[in-house]
C-alpha cells in the first residue's frame, strides 16, 4: 500500500512539474517600466530585448543599464527577430503587435499601469516568476519595503503640502502610485486642495496664488523648448519665496514602480528632512 501511495505521489508530482511552464529563456520588453522590471530579476541572457523608451536618459527608468541591452520600438517584425519565448507589454503597447504574436503562438504577458506599490510589487512577482527568478524577485522586493520603511516618518509627525510638477505642469492625482508614495514619505498631494481629481496638468496660476510647501520639480533637459519644459522654472515660481521649498523630483521616477520606488522614496525622505528643517 505505502509503495503505492508514493507511486501515485510520485506520479501526480510528474503531472505537475509537466503542467508548471518553463521559465522564459529570451524575454523582450515593450514598456519602460516593464523594462525596470525585467533587469531587476533576470538572470544572465535572459533579456532579449528592452524598449526604445529606455533608451532615453532623461526620462529611462533603467539609466545606462538599458545601453547594455538590445532595443525594439514595437513593431511586430522588430519583436519576431529577437528570438522571444515571452513579451511583456503593456494595456498601452500596440495591438497590431499583440495580434501579431499571438498568431505566432508567442506568449505575451500583459500589465495594467500600477497604481499602488502592492500592486507594483505584485508585478514584481509575476515577472520573476515567469523567468522562474521568484527568488531574486523576492529579494527585490525585500530591498523596496525596507527603503519604503526608512523613509515612513514616525506617527503623529508633521505632514506637508507637496506637488510633483514636471513638464507642462504634469502632477500625478489622487489614487495613484506616486500619490502613495508622497503620503507614505509624509507629504499631502496638493492636487487635491487644488479641486483636481485625476492625473493632469495643474496651472502655474493655481501654484502661484496657493502655493504648496514643497514643489517637486522634475528636471529640465536640452530637448524640452517652449512652454512645457519652461515651466518648470517660471520666475513667477521663484517670487513665491520661502513659502515654498522647491526640489528636484526626476520625471523617470514619476510613471515606474518597482526598484525605482527605492530611490524615489529616499529623495523623498530627505527632501521632508530638509524642508523640516529650514
Amino acid at each position: 500500500m505505502l509503495d503505492r501511495r508514493l507511486a501515485m505521489t510520485g506520479g501526480a508530482a510528474a503531472i505537475l512539474a509537466a503542467a508548471a511552464p518553463a521559465p522564459a529563456r529570451r524575454v523582450v520588453s515593450l514598456n519602460p517600466c516593464l523594462d525596470a522590471l525585467l533587469v531587476a530579476v533576470a538572470g544572465p541572457g535572459q533579456i532579449a530585448a528592452l524598449s526604445h523608451y529606455s533608451r532615453d536618459m532623461s526620462s529611462s527608468s533603467v539609466g545606462a543599464a538599458a545601453l547594455k541591452f538590445p532595443f525594439v520600438y514595437e513593431s511586430a517584425e522588430e519583436v519576431i527577430a529577437r528570438s522571444p519565448d515571452l513579451v511583456l507589454a503593456s494595456r498601452h503597447s500596440s495591438l497590431a503587435t499583440r495580434n501579431a504574436l499571438g498568431r505566432l503562438g508567442i506568449p505575451v504577458l500583459l500589465f495594467s499601469t500600477p497604481n499602488s506599490i502592492a500592486e507594483s510589487l505584485a508585478q514584481m512577482g509575476q515577472v520573476a516568476a515567469a523567468l522562474g527568478r521568484a527568488r531574486k524577485g523576492r529579494a527585490v522586493a525585500a530591498r523596496i519595503e525596507a527603503a519604503l520603511a526608512a523613509a515612513t516618518p514616525a506617527p503623529g509627525s508633521a505632514r506637508l503640502t507637496a506637488l510633483v510638477y514636471q513638464r507642462s505642469g504634469f502632477s500625478s492625482g489622487p489614487g495613484t502610485l506616486v500619490d502613495e508614495l508622497l503620503t507614505r514619505t509624509g507629504f499631502d498631494n496638493a492636487v487635491v486642495r487644488y479641486g483636481i481629481k485625476t492625473t493632469s496638468n495643474v496651472p502655474l496660476e493655481l501654484v502661484v496664488n496657493d502655493p504648496p510647501q514643497v514643489l517637486l520639480r522634475g528636471v529640465e533637459h536640452p530637448g524640452q523648448q517652449g512652454w512645457g519644459g519652461r515651466v518648470m522654472s517660471h520666475p513667477a515660481l521663484k517670487r513665491i519665496g520661502p513659502r515654498m521649498r522647491v526640489a528636484t523630483f526626476p520625471e523617470r521616477l514619476m510613471y515606474c514602480g518597482g526598484p525605482n520606488l527605492i530611490e524615489a522614496a529616499g529623495i523623498l525622505a530627505g527632501v521632508r528632512r530638509r524642508a523640516l528643517a529650514a
